[in-house]
């Protein structure tokens, strides 16, 4: 029995919301979404083009319009840019009808993983105290998710089957 609601992946760039998303949605039965990949799609430029020509607000507005739509969807696996929970108007809709999977990790994985990768335009330019902070200020938001999973010490595997376990349980209280 499906729920008909969304799997959503929420956490910071370079926690593996893409990737575990990819195991989970094929595990799962369900389609999986990349909210940046997607917006990538639309507006045929990357993320970092974006921000580059467009300035982040413009970033911003379209991920809210995109991602809003997407998670209208039923059974979906959807990965989240790491600023799109942050966005209130985006968390408000997924707290009241999806289901959210915070990917915690320490700061200090998070911040080896986006240190200096191109494709990551807010962290491009960042120290990595900055970096921190900036883990520390979103940490507060993802806090809002319906589950946390801190994924140190798990393999990719391990956190699909934590994801599973969280999503089948959730049946039972919805």
């Amino acid at each position: 029995m499906k729920l008909n609601k969304n799997l959503v992946l929420v956490g910071m760039m370079g926690s593996g919301k893409s990737s575990i998303g990819k195991i989970l949605s094929k595990k799962l039965e369900f389609e999986f979404i990349d909210t940046d990949n997607k917006i990538e799609e639309i507006e045929k430029k990357t993320i970092s083009e974006i921000f580059k020509i467009n300035g982040e607000k413009y970033f911003r507005n379209i991920e809210e319009t995109i991602s809003l739509k997407l998670l209208k969807l039923n059974n979906k696996v959807i990965a989240l840019g790491g600023g799109g929970y942050i966005n209130s108007n985006i968390r408000k809709y997924i707290i009241k009808k999806c289901i959210s999977v915070w990917l915690d990790w320490k700061n200090e994985t998070l911040i080896n993983r986006i240190k200096n990768n191109k494709k990551r335009p807010l962290a491009t330019k960042l120290s990595s105290m900055e970096l921190q902070n900036l883990i520390s200020k979103r940490s507060i938001i993802y806090n809002l998710s319906d589950y946390k999973i801190k994924c140190d010490k798990l393999d990719k595997k391990e956190i699909v089957e934590k994801i599973i376990n969280l999503y089948e349980n959730s049946k039972i209280t919805n």
